[in-house]
């Protein structure tokens, strides 16, 4: 086989194991990321909590930078390991709660900060 059908051949396995990852992962995600966890925030709350999510990470889940991970750039070692929506929610209110009390106390912080 000569060098250009090789590269047509690999490029082409590597092009069906991505359309199959792709399949899959979603099914799987789904399976472990299946607990739900709603948040019980009052208005004003909800509103700082998104407002810092916004500025974190544009809302995103995916987010990383450095150790920093998900909606609201936890450390990886407040999450155990489990990056799932969920679980980033659960903790980001943990987190919020015992260092300010509230996410509207948390945002004040940002605001004077520039972090949380």
């Amino acid at each position: 086989m000569n060098f250009k059908k090789l590269v047509v051949v690999l490029m082409s396995a590597l092009t069906l194991f991505g359309t199959f990852e792709s399949v899959v992962t979603p099914e799987v995600a789904s399976a472990k990321t299946s607990k739900v966890y709603t948040s019980k925030l009052l208005k004003a709350n909800k509103q700082a909590k998104e407002w810092i999510a916004y500025r974190e990470s544009r809302g995103s889940y995916r987010a990383r930078n450095g150790q920093y991970i998900g909606r609201y750039q936890l450390s990886a070692s407040y999450l155990h390991g489990d990056y799932s929506k969920a679980n980033q929610e659960k903790t980001a209110d943990r987190y919020v709660s015992n260092r300010y009390g509230s996410w509207v106390n948390a945002k004040r912080h940002w605001l004077s900060h520039g972090w949380y």
